[in-house]
């Protein structure tokens, strides 16, 4: 039952290549999560999410919508230039979620990119997918799949970001347990204290990558 959780993400067009940050980019990373610029925005989008849920919608500030795909679930974190201040922020956000799925035990099984090109456009998508670890729930005995397959990508359109999209499969099958919602991980990783005036003001140092 645990081969659901050894294939990797493949595309009807493009090539998949793997990604990483360089040595001068994973440094200047450090140094980002070390300032905790990641606070400027994990709450604000956490916050978009639910009021958007309620119908709310959106008057100001982030935009971040539940995902709309049939068999998974997740939130689409909209890109807004002024908030981010440029796409270095954005790539330092999508690299810190990413560690934040490591750091709740999760495999990051791999870390990829592909360009697709349509005439003048371009699209390019980094791709992250993680897999809960083989462990069985003491009680059932049934493989326990945490919140299931989790999914992380940021798609660009001519190198300005759109979106990141975070999604959850949850896996059906019989001896799997049931999945957490992903409601619950969201929580977990993005409902964080509001960034302090000076977090607010160094975000400004890492507008590019």
């Amino acid at each position: 039952m645990r081969s659901l959780f050894s294939s990797a993400p493949s595309a009807a067009t493009g090539e998949w290549q793997p990604f990483a940050l360089t040595a001068a980019q994973a440094t200047q990373h450090a140094q980002w999560v070390a300032g905790r610029i990641h606070r400027n925005w994990l709450g604000p989008y956490f916050k978009a999410y639910h009021l958007h849920r309620g119908g709310a919608g959106r008057r100001h500030g982030l935009r971040a919508e539940p995902l709309r795909e049939d068999g998974r679930q997740g939130a689409m974190l909209f890109y807004d230039d002024e908030d981010f201040g440029g796409p270095g922020n954005f790539r330092h956000f999508y690299e810190y979620v990413g560690e934040q799925m490591v750091a709740l035990g999760y495999h990051r099984a791999c870390a990829d990119e592909c360009t697709r090109r349509h005439e003048s456009l371009r699209e390019h998508t980094l791709k992250q997918l993680f897999k809960p670890p083989p462990i069985d729930c003491p009680d059932s005995g049934y493989c326990d799949q945490r919140y299931g397959l989790v999914t992380l990508d940021l798609v660009s359109l001519n190198g300005q970001p759109l979106f990141i999209r975070v999604a959850a499969n949850p896996v059906l099958e019989h001896g799997f347990t049931p999945a957490i919602p992903f409601e619950d991980l969201l929580r977990t990783v993005f409902d964080v204290p509001l960034p302090t005036p000076e977090e607010q003001e160094n975000r400004l140092a890492y507008t590019s990558l």
